[in-house]
């Protein structure tokens, strides 16, 4: 019996998920993701030169509109402020909320290979 409702509930997970448009899939991988934890670093360029790092990022997310639920032409995230550009989190360097263009901004966005 116990065997039939989780054959049942599996049935009914895997119709569900399949039913999902892509998007969905993806915040939900994103969500599993976020749990596990990630190391990510974020960094800003001015032309060719390094201008600002954030480390420690879980992640960045694309802004939505509040009514319309349509995305908005930037991402944030929270993450710490490299302030001398050495790769370290420093005592003293804090985790801090920021925002970039995606229209603008000339950045990369890593997970932290150390």
């Amino acid at each position: 019996m116990l065997k039939k409702i989780f054959l049942s509930l599996s049935l009914i997970m895997a119709t569900i998920v399949s039913g999902c448009t892509q998007e969905s899939q993806n915040k939900l991988g994103r969500a599993v993701q976020n749990w596990t934890g990630t190391d990510g670093v974020l960094e800003v360029y001015a032309g060719e030169k390094l201008v600002k790092r954030f480390m420690k990022i879980d992640k960045v997310t694309t802004a939505s509109g509040t009514s319309n639920d349509l995305d908005r032409p930037y991402r944030f995230g929270y993450g710490v402020l490299d302030e001398n550009l050495n790769s370290k989190v420093d005592s003293g360097e804090k985790k801090v909320y920021f925002e970039f263009s995606d229209y603008s901004t000339s950045y990369i966005f890593y997970e932290n290979p150390q």
